[in-house]
């Protein structure tokens, strides 16, 4: 009897690529809008009369949101599925958008782009409905795809939003550019919400059997999750530090912001006691179980991989420019490299780990990252620039490729929770943002990228403890029997 392997035809238009295609979409739109400000940034800034000071707080601010909101996500599109999360995201975005685009004030400014890091949430939606359409065996790929075409969508807006503001002309035109992805947003959020279903006809949409936080399956993993939703809080304590040191929050303001945080913390922990409360009363079955671990390396992995790219993305233009004293239209131009991988190296990723390992794959993607962040960081004026930008975009392909390798695994780990896993793990990809920016304030160029490759072989060993997923996923149906779900 043979076995017929499913085929993957990215030029088809109906089926699952249908709802990849429609997806990956509506996470570009988000990226556009996400990033819409960065490339006519100076327009802005002669607009509003900003300092600098002032422009560090809209760029900070605008991926402040996005850490909680990859949470608050995660358990949303878990709950009511990625067609109406998505949608409503999308829906809602578009205001916040042109609020922005429509703003009269700095203080204006930075209350929109503060909402607008909402925004950024958006990918954890489709990593839950790409895991509902493809199986195993494709969903790396289909996710890298859906990553790294979605991912793009900031390079897009660096390319045609100026262009489009010189088409509107005069002082405004930036407005109208601006306001106009809020439009894009808004009309294709009732597209996709018409277009797509949650799953394939006859497939069940698993949902937690819990909500307020993540479900674990031991006492250890229960103490380990809260260990691990620590950061998230730092990183935000960080953020306001900053804010601070910019005096741009009173040191009064501050403490409150810190005291919310722990109590938001222990809020938080409550909930999550309340969810898992079952497992210091009986041992979960095997059968139901997973490892939390699991879920903590990947976490590390995004913080390493995604957050070295924001990081990156933000000060690569600069540092070229600085470098090799060349204009800053060419210090653009062959920054923007780093970002064009993302088209081939996330699904690269994706297909890698679905040939040949999840496990083997981050292995080798985080060996490539710790060695192009080293020779980044021996870039230096000598250099020819062909050289630098090779090493650069070689870099890039590691890192990119592992964020493909990490959120291939997402969706193996427990499906009914993969909004969840996808929103913490996302989380930490900002978490890594921060914490990287923070140092680059500190230290040299060199010294950022130094630190960076470190923090890949400390993630190395982390990923040396990551199990291959293997065999059958368990998920209980809404009417108690049971299904067994292929992982391989």
């Amino acid at each position: 009897m043979s076995v017929v392997k499913p085929s993957f035809n990215l030029l088809s238009f109906t089926g699952k690529f249908r709802v990849l295609h429609l997806t990956w979409f509506a996470f570009f739109l988000t990226f556009v809008v996400w990033f819409s400000h960065a490339p006519l940034m100076a327009s802005i800034r002669e607009t509003f009369d900003l300092t600098s000071q002032q422009v560090k707080i809209i760029l900070i601010l605008n991926v402040a949101l996005t850490i909680p909101a990859r949470i608050i996500i995660g358990m949303l599109v878990d709950n009511f599925g990625p067609r109406k999360v998505y949608s409503s995201l999308l829906f809602l975005s578009s205001f916040a958008c042109i609020f922005f685009a429509t703003a009269d004030s700095f203080e204006t400014l930075v209350v929109a782009r503060f909402m607008l890091g909402f925004v950024g949430a958006g990918f954890v939606i489709g990593i839950r409905m790409i895991s509902e359409w493809f199986p195993a065996k494709q969903v790396g790929l289909a996710e890298g795809i859906y990553g790294g075409w979605g991912n793009f969508g900031s390079a897009a807006a660096a390319l045609t939003l100026p262009s489009l503001a010189l088409f509107y002309g005069g002082d405004d035109g930036w407005r109208y550019a601006i306001g106009t992805t809020g439009v894009m947003i808004f009309i294709y959020s009732f597209i996709y919400y018409h277009s797509v279903t949650d799953t394939p006809e006859g497939s069940t949409y698993f949902k937690p059997n819990k909500t307020g936080g993540l479900e674990v399956t031991s006492k250890g993993d229960f103490f380990f999750y809260l260990l691990m939703n620590i950061p998230l809080y730092a990183a935000l304590a960080v953020l306001t530090w900053k804010l601070t040191t910019l005096a741009l929050l009173t040191s009064n303001v501050a403490v409150f912001i810190y005291i919310g945080l722990v109590c938001v913390y222990a809020f938080q922990t409550y909930k999550i006691y309340h969810v898992n409360a079952h497992v210091f009363k009986e041992p979960v079955p095997e059968v139901h179980r997973y490892k939390f671990k699991q879920v903590a390396i990947l976490e590390l992995a995004y913080m390493v991989t995604f957050g070295s790219e924001l990081a990156v993305v933000s000060m690569l233009p600069l540092f070229f420019l600085d470098t090799f004293d060349i204009s800053i239209i060419a210090a653009g131009m062959l920054a923007s490299g780093y970002a064009f991988m993302n088209l081939v190296a996330r699904p690269t990723g994706g297909w890698f780990s679905d040939k040949f390992g999840r496990k083997r794959t981050l292995i080798i993607t985080m060996c490539g990252l710790a060695i192009g962040y080293f020779l980044m960081s021996q870039i230096n004026s000598s250099w020819a620039i062909p050289a630098a930008v090779l090493v650069t975009m070689c870099c890039s392909f590691f890192v990119q490729s592992g964020e493909g390798a990490v959120f291939a695994v997402v969706p193996l780990v427990q499906r009914r929770l993969t909004g969840q896993i996808a929103g913490m793990a996302g989380a930490y990809g900002n978490v890594g943002a921060v914490c990287f920016l923070t140092v680059l304030s500190f230290v040299t160029p060199q010294i950022f990228f130094l630190v960076i490759a470190g923090s890949a072989i400390v993630t190395l060993l982390a990923v040396m403890f990551l199990d291959e997923p293997e065999g059958s996923m368990v998920e209980v149906l809404p009417d108690g029997t049971v299904q067994m779900i292929e992982v391989t």
